[in-house]
């Protein structure tokens, strides 16, 4: 029988994160020690900066096509 595959991320998942003991700090730390050790390249891209997404109508204003 085909283990079910996403049970078995979430069990690597919960494993490496009580490594770290679910500190996000310190498993992206460990990442990065990971990253810098395998010797590969890796592509850093600039922050995203947020979408001006100004509202289309001000607050509480509805528009209707008149008929």
């Amino acid at each position: 029988m085909v283990p079910d595959p996403t049970a078995e991320i979430k069990r690597i998942r919960h494993e490496l994160g009580a490594e770290d003991d679910f500190d996000i700090a310190k498993i992206f730390a460990r990442l990065r020690r990971a990253e810098a050790q395998s010797g590969r390249s890796y592509v850093l891209r600039p922050p995203r900066k947020p979408a001006n997404n100004n509202p289309m109508h001000e607050s509480g204003e509805v528009t209707r096509a008149e008929n």
